[in-house]
This record gives structure tokens, C-alpha cells and sequence, in this order.
């Protein structure tokens, strides 16, 4: 098994409460939750999925020696907040406990939390450029608002680009079964997974949604056009798009309005999990990117408790920039993606009103690495700014 970036930090908050793995079908939730259990000589491997596991699990009937227990796909029994609660809370012998799932593991924290205090929730992400070539350890993430350091250069960055980070397809290395492995998870989202989160009448036109997507990415949605083309209301778009994100089929970036006050507050950006679904070149790279800010971002939160966010920035007047990352209420540094370099006006025409001195143009191009000293813009590739990231 490559050892996955989460894999300390997991250990770590095992032994002081629960651990909610989730994240999007295939990104290896089961596998890492496995590898941390066989670190304990008495462990238990349990699946809603398997009937005489899920016997078990309703009887609660392991080995009384167990030291840890994992319990997968459990989120499809209707009451499981209640029952983890109860196992939580009457262990004999200390157990530690491991759950992973998808959508309904992030759905119920949302609402009534019964079980608040007594577990940690990370979001396990596909590979990114960093983790494919340096697995990530505790000292090497400074847990401050930092100057992003693009000194180490990664290698792989055409695969990622090309495979995708989910590990089945990348790891293979091979077209092939990356499009059978695609047509495959697309069927699985939307036959069981939106099907068993919520009663859609109309499940066709939700997959036809989902297969529209890719062609929309790193584009600020237009609620009115794409309900012309799935035939149904904007605000049945807005509620199906909530639901293919809450599925880990695609994650939203909203428009930046905190301090900036002509910013349009409307329309979000969509990008999918796995970028490689995205045909033209330019909105795969950008989705690429804002795949590895997010997994940034969502570390952490999840590792540190930090608040950092992804927006993106558009004004009334079209004036837009890709990507904004905020630490806490602080603008924190600012991202713009090319194949291949560009102007960098709209970067320092937002980076003077918002005050942010890390201004990146990320690029394809090997070659396009060098400050732009009068507009004070690093431009940099991708596998140089990426390894920056986690």
C-alpha cells in the first residue's frame, strides 16, 4: 500500500476519539482504514454491505479482545448515528473505532449532532503531485499563514494530468481502465449512491446533469442554461447539484464578496473529483489545481481546525481571477491557471484591493518560471506549485 498523507494524523486522533474517513467511491477510504486496524494485533473488519457483517454489527458481537474496529458502508443503516454512539460509549476495553463512508458521514453533521465531541471527521482526497512524490509528514506543513515555498520541482505531473489522482486508474497507468474505471464509478454514484441519499424522482436527468458537468467546468454556472438543457427548473438544479456535491461528484468554489463589495454574489463555480473527466485541456489544468487547493484546504481544517476556503473573484464587470485562498477572515494568496503565461493585470488589480502579497500565475510550461518583478507575480509550473501544496 503507498502510504496515504492522512495516515499520521489519523493514528494520531485514534487515540483520543472515533475517526470518520470520508470522501469520494475509489479514493482509498477501506484500504487506509485497513492499514491503520493491522497495526493492532486484534482488529475487526466489518461491512453493512456483507449480511452476516451486518448481523454482527446490529448484535454487536466481536471478539472481546478487539482493539480496534472498523466499520464500513455503515451510514446505510438508517439509525447508525445512535448505534456507534452506544458502542462508543460502552466499550470495555478501550477500542478504537474507525468509520469511513461517503455522503451521509458528512450529511448528519450538518444537522442534530449527537455524537459532537467524540469523533474527528477527514476528508480523504485523491492523489495530488505532492503525495505521489513526497509523502506528507507532521513537520514538513507549517501550521501558520505562510509564504508558499515552489523550490522543489515533482515528477508525474503529465500522469496526474492525463490518469487523474484516484489510485486505481493512476496507479495502473493505463487509458484503459482509467475510462472503464470512469464509466464505472459514474454508474455507481448515480445508480446507488444519489438513489440511497435521497428519493429523486427523476434520476435520468440527474445523470444527465452529471454527464453535462465536465463540459462546464472552471465556468461560473448558469443556473437558466443548463435547466434548458436537462428540461427542469433552476431551483431543481440547485437542488441536484447539492446533491451530486454532498456525493463527491463534483465541489463547489463560491464567489469571493467578504471586503469586496462590487463582487457578484450569484453564480458558483463546479469542478469535478476526478479531473480527468474533463475533455478540454485548459479546464482540466484548472481543475486540477483547484482539486489540490482544495485538499489544501480541507487539511487544514480537518488536521488543524483552521479555517481555510477556496473562492474564486468576479466582478460586476467580468474582472475575475481563479482562485483566492483565505486563511481564517484573512485573504491569504491568490491563483491564476494557463497552459501557458499570460497577463497578470486582473491578479494585481484584486491583490491591491485585497491586500495580498502572494500572486501566482501557474502554468504547464516547464519553461515559464521567473518573478515578474514590476507587477511582483510569480510565474511558475504547475510542478513546481503544486508540491508547494499538500
Amino acid at each position: 500500500m503507498r502510504l496515504r498523507y492522512l495516515t499520521n494524523y489519523i493514528r494520531e486522533d485514534l487515540q483520543k476519539k472515533m475517526v470518520f474517513i470520508g470522501g469520494p467511491r475509489q479514493v482509498g477510504k477501506t484500504t487506509l482504514a485497513c492499514y491503520l486496524a493491522a497495526e493492532y494485533s486484534e482488529n475487526v473488519y466489518l461491512n453493512w454491505d456483507n449480511p452476516q457483517h451486518k448481523l454482527q454489527i446490529s448484535k454487536q458481537r466481536w471478539p472481546p479482545a478487539t482493539e480496534c474496529l472498523v466499520f464500513d458502508e455503515i451510514h446505510k443503516h438508517d439509525k447508525w448515528k445512535n448505534l456507534i454512539k452506544g458502542i462508543w460509549d460502552t466499550r470495555l476495553n478501550n477500542e478504537k473505532i474507525i468509520v469511513t463512508g461517503s455522503s451521509r458521514l458528512n450529511i448528519f453533521r450538518k444537522s442534530g449532532d449527537s455524537m459532537l465531541g467524540r469523533y474527528h471527521y477527514h476528508v480523504l482526497h485523491p492523489f495530488s503531485l505532492r503525495e505521489i512524490n513526497n509523502p506528507v509528514t507532521d513537520t514538513a506543513i507549517p501550521v501558520k499563514c505562510h509564504q508558499l515555498d515552489c523550490g522543489s520541482r515533482g515528477r508525474q505531473l503529465a500522469d496526474l494530468f492525463k490518469l487523474g489522482g484516484f489510485p486505481e486508474p493512476f496507479l495502473d497507468g493505463s487509458e484503459r481502465t482509467l475510462r472503464r474505471w470512469q464509466n464505472e464509478r459514474f454508474e455507481r454514484i448515480f445508480r446507488e449512491d444519489v438513489r440511497e441519499s435521497e428519493k429523486v424522482r427523476f434520476l435520468s436527468q440527474v445523470e444527465l446533469l452529471g454527464a453535462l458537468l465536465p463540459k462546464r467546468v472552471a465556468s461560473p454556472l448558469s443556473l437558466s442554461s443548463i435547466a434548458e438543457d436537462v428540461q427542469t427548473s433552476p431551483k431543481s438544479i440547485i437542488a441536484w447539484m447539492d446533491l451530486l456535491s454532498r456525493n463527491y461528484y463534483c465541489f463547489r468554489v463560491m464567489p469571493y464578496h467578504h471586503k469586496l463589495a462590487r463582487a457578484l454574489k450569484k453564480e458558483s463555480k463546479y469542478y469535478l473529483w476526478d479531473w480527468a473527466e474533463v475533455e478540454d485541456k485548459g479546464a482540466r489544468f484548472e481543475n486540477m489545481v483547484a482539486s489540490h487547493l482544495l485538499k489544501f484546504c480541507d487539511f487544514y481544517h480537518d488536521v488543524y481546525g483552521i479555517k481555510t476556503v477556496l473562492w474564486y473573484i468576479r466582478d460586476r464587470e467580468g474582472r475575475e481571477v481563479d482562485f483566492l485562498v483565505t486563511w481564517g477572515d484573512t485573504p491569504w494568496f491568490m491563483v491564476e491557471c494557463k497552459l501557458k503565461a499570460g497577463p497578470v493585470r486582473m491578479l494585481n488589480y484584486f491583490a491591491e484591493r485585497l491586500r495580498v502579497d502572494q500572486k501566482f500565475l501557474v502554468t504547464m510550461d516547464e519553461r515559464e518560471h521567473y518573478l515578474d518583478r514590476q507587477n511582483k507575480v510569480l510565474i511558475v509550473p504547475a510542478s513546481r506549485f503544486l508540491m508547494a501544496l499538500i
